[in-house]
């Protein structure tokens, strides 16, 4: 990814000394107590403004670290920090880093990689937090990319999007997991996992590198984290402190975590539910009037936001789900792309016998606007038994709810005002 990619961030504050990355060997003549009181007074200060992030920075303890750390790091159990780095800093630009971790945790991106590239993943990561601290107006450490394209956009979602050959680096040290192909990213063999405040050989008071996280330790460490998370937000409503993008994102976070796959299955499958008919059939079969097991045809309208927030792998992946669950139910299907209006030439018609494929491009890349497409459900003359609308919920919709059940796949974090929505990540 080139520069002209990223904005970098421009702050008003006036600082003496560039903030960078801090080379080894570098920590020397450093008051270390003066660093951590620094970092002390800025966690202060957030409990006090903003009780919901500050509660969540005090669940990682501060430990400083030797020259194996550039900036600051966190291994989902401390907060290290070389204190060259932070020394450079001013107090928002504190909050800010350690904010960027404390949110690591909370949103339990240790836990989530999978079999993911480390290296994008953790880059996906900081992506997904760092504007959102932005747009919350905190102060990143200047030289720090802020890529607003991915506003608004999960771990989850960036990470595709994110080219293999990328030469960024992450803001700081994700030490939760390790990566064989990645030599800096090892565990020092010089740290006892059962004795994480063990000091340096030496007998300084910086603290090794901490080994990587087993898979028992990741899944206490996740359920810990979502408790933390559920109470810090506790904590900042009683205050009366919780609102914008975060309390977003505790709604996000916290709702039972389904697979998108299994609740769009049963809800159609639920509209297809076979029944007995006690009809004739054929006066062959006699006086007796036998149930017989039949199963009605449902139409099903899908729309498909093509505004460009819907990347084409993940259409694809949709639509191998909806042909799964076709074959196994009796169903018509009219696919409508839509952006901020319909063209006819974008409106298919699938039968029951015909294999559901998506058109190579569906057109789009305007602004959302989601009443185009009820409006056209509402001009036919057939019944429509249900509107499944694949999208990322940042459109104009229509002020009331139709007479006919409505599924919002919603990428992102947006709400709808009515209908059922299924979080696709």
């Amino acid at each position: 990814m080139s520069e002209s990619e990223y904005k970098f961030w421009q702050s008003n504050i006036k600082t003496d000394t560039k903030v960078d990355v801090v080379e080894k060997d570098a920590v020397n003549s450093i008051d270390l107590d003066v660093v951590k009181g620094k970092l002390t007074k800025a966690r202060t200060q957030l409990i006090l403004d903003k009780p919901f992030l500050g509660n969540l920075v005090l669940h990682l303890p501060l430990k400083a670290a030797g020259d194996w750390c550039k900036t600051s790091a966190t291994d989902a159990k401390n907060f290290y920090y070389n204190p060259e780095f932070i020394d450079q800093l001013d107090s928002h630009q504190i909050k800010f880093v350690l904010i960027h971790e404390a949110l690591h945790c909370a949103l339990t991106h240790f836990a989530r990689r999978g079999n993911r590239s480390k290296h994008k993943w953790d880059l996906a990561c900081d992506f997904a937090i760092n504007p959102l601290l932005v747009k919350e107006g905190f102060h990143p450490p200047l030289n720090l990319p802020i890529l607003h394209k991915y506003k608004n956009m999960i771990a989850e979602e960036i990470y595709p999007m994110i080219d293999d050959d990328i030469d960024a680096e992450p803001m700081d040290q994700h030490l939760y997991d390790d990566d064989s192909s990645d030599d800096q990213d090892k565990p020092s063999d010089a740290t006892n996992i059962d004795n994480p405040d063990k000091e340096t050989q030496d007998g300084s008071d910086l603290f090794d590198k901490p080994q990587a996280l087993s898979p028992d330790e990741i899944e206490q460490l996740s359920s810990k984290w979502q408790k933390n998370l559920a109470s810090s937000a506790q904590l900042a409503d009683q205050a009366g402190k919780l609102d914008g993008e975060f309390a977003k994102l505790i709604d996000f976070f916290l709702q039972p975590q389904v697979s998108w796959q299994s609740l769009l299955a049963q809800y159609m499958s639920s509209l297809a539910r076979d029944d007995f008919s006690y009809s004739r059939t054929s006066r062959r079969d006699g006086d007796a009037i036998m149930p017989a097991l039949r199963s009605n045809q449902i139409d099903i309208t899908i729309a498909i936001d093509t505004s460009g927030s819907i990347s084409q792998d993940e259409i694809n992946e949709f639509v191998s789900e909806v042909n799964a669950i076709k074959s196994n139910i009796r169903a018509s299907i009219t696919l409508i792309a839509c952006d901020d209006s319909i063209d006819n030439k974008l409106i298919w018609r699938f039968e029951p016998w015909d294999e559901l494929k998506f058109p190579e491009s569906l057109g789009g890349g305007k602004g959302t606007n989601f009443i185009p497409v009820f409006n056209y459900i509402e001009s036919q003359d057939s019944t429509n038994s249900i509107l499944i609308y694949f999208t990322d919920a940042m459109g104009k919709f229509p002020e009331f709810e139709p007479n006919y059940p409505v599924i919002w796949l919603v990428k992102g974090k947006e709400d709808v005002p009515w209908g059922s929505r299924i979080q696709l990540n």
